[in-house]
């Protein structure tokens, strides 16, 4: 028996539950910490992305890594995104959840571009100094700040920032719909209806990845590479991914509607991940003709490419928030703390990361150890100036939409209080 798109009558939430969901916290932590890693890898790609350097030790494994991470870390962070706007919106309430966007998503693009850019072009510079044999770390800073002189040419663009932009402009288009079609007395109640039942099937369907997929491969293939591509260039709305990215985020809207459907469409079965492999394994086996142009299966593989693209997005991004559902299903202090704290770790990590890059790119030491070494170093750095100039500042307010308590510092703190007591008590012991 075929499943049904009609009217259904499933009870929607739209006073939805105020308790924390760790498992979405979870997921999105993973999916911004998961961006940390690709763009440590980025200097370790055997063929030269046009990044700040390329390290002397490549990989094609890491070339692998980062087309499949890039196909759905973002889709699922705006998945995340687009369940916990929708629950934040019924818990403020429409004025208030507006101002929260404005403050969490419009400061850290406005202020952290200014911060952040110049930062990021002083480790272009520093890189591109490193192929001349020398590595100038104060003309780099200063070349970086200096490049804001051209403003306003460039404002807002060239920037890690690019994805705020875009889920400010897909959250007021989504408030938007949402209120033209409130505003719309005649057939108002059959359009929410068949929305929610067509997201129901979705969430019931076994596979609603390849169905899903189909129209993801469409607007993939208007992208300017094969892939997806990263709109950071200008300001100017590009329509292929902000189609992409809208479409997750609008999908984890209607799916926080029906609770259930959350887990129905995670649920974690051996034909998804089947599905997931299937999409992996066309990528991988057909990624590699986007550099012959003259092959003449080109267009072919274009086409495969784009679908097991986009099946691999939505494959993934379901099985990702699945894991974690069954991984993160009780409340754990360490998830919440890295949870909370992945949102400065992200804005933070981009300068590090380069800076980082440049000063092992000559090394001879194996790719791997300075891949972890990198990874590690920045999200070390980021979680501790997380705790000791966010958490409990007014960034974290910001950022959380409350003030914490530091973690980490104390907990240094009291370790080395009882270390300076046990080394203090071993003379007396000695005596005695």
């Amino acid at each position: 028996m075929s499943p049904s798109i009609a009217p259904t009558n499933r009870t929607v939430s739209q006073s939805t539950d105020s308790a924390r969901l760790d498992y979405l916290d979870a997921t999105r932590a993973f999916a911004l910490v998961l961006g940390i890693v690709f763009h440590a890898c980025l200097s370790f790609t055997p063929a030269f992305l046009g990044w700040a350097v390329q390290d002397v030790s490549t990989s094609p494994l890491v070339a692998m890594f980062m087309t499949v991470s890039h196909a759905f870390r973002m889709g699922t962070f705006f998945l995340i995104a687009g369940i916990l706007s929708h629950r934040t919106f019924h818990r403020k309430g429409p004025g208030d959840f507006v101002r929260s966007r404005l403050l969490r998503l419009g400061v850290p693009f406005v202020v952290g571009w200014f911060i952040l850019h110049p930062l990021v072009v002083s480790g272009w510079i520093m890189g591109s100094a490193s192929l001349r044999g020398h590595v100038d770390i104060l003309g780099g800073l200063l070349g970086g700040f200096q490049s804001l002189a051209t403003l306003p040419k460039g404002l807002f663009t060239g920037s890690h920032l690019w994805f705020l932009y875009y889920l400010a402009m897909i959250t007021a288009l989504t408030l938007a719909v949402r209120r033209l079609v409130r505003a719309t007395r005649t057939g108002n109640t059959v359009m929410i209806r068949w929305a929610d039942g067509l997201v129901g099937w979705l969430a019931e369907s076994p596979v609603s990845p390849v169905i899903l997929a189909i129209p993801t491969a469409a607007a993939l293939w208007f992208m300017r590479f094969w892939g997806l591509d990263t709109p950071d260039q200008s300001l100017v709305p590009q329509l292929p991914p902000l189609v992409v990215y809208g479409s997750t985020f609008v999908l984890g809207w209607m799916l926080s509607r029906q609770n259930e459907m959350i887990s129905l469409i995670t649920r974690l079965t051996p034909s998804r991940w089947m599905l997931a492999g299937i999409g992996v394994a066309t990528v991988l086996l057909t990624g590699d003709v986007e550099r012959d142009p003259g092959n003449p299966r080109y267009v072919s593989a274009h086409v495969a490419f784009a679908l097991g693209y986009a099946l691999t997005l939505w494959s993934l991004a379901f099985l990702t928030i699945g894991v974690f559902r069954k991984l993160s299903a009780r409340p754990n202090a360490f998830v919440r703390y890295v949870a909370d704290s992945s949102y400065w770790m992200y804005l933070f990590h981009l300068p590090v990361v380069v800076w980082l890059q440049v000063a092992v790119a000559e090394l001879p030491l194996h790719w791997s150890l300075k891949l972890f070494f990198i990874s590690i170093l920045t999200i070390g750095l980021s979680l501790l100036t997380y705790d000791l100039f966010v958490r409990s500042t007014f960034i974290g307010w910001i950022l959380n939409g409350r003030r914490r308590e530091r973690v980490i510092m104390p907990w240094l703190l009291a370790s080395l209080g009882r270390v300076s007591i046990r080394r203090s008590l071993k003379p007396e012991r000695m005596l005695s």
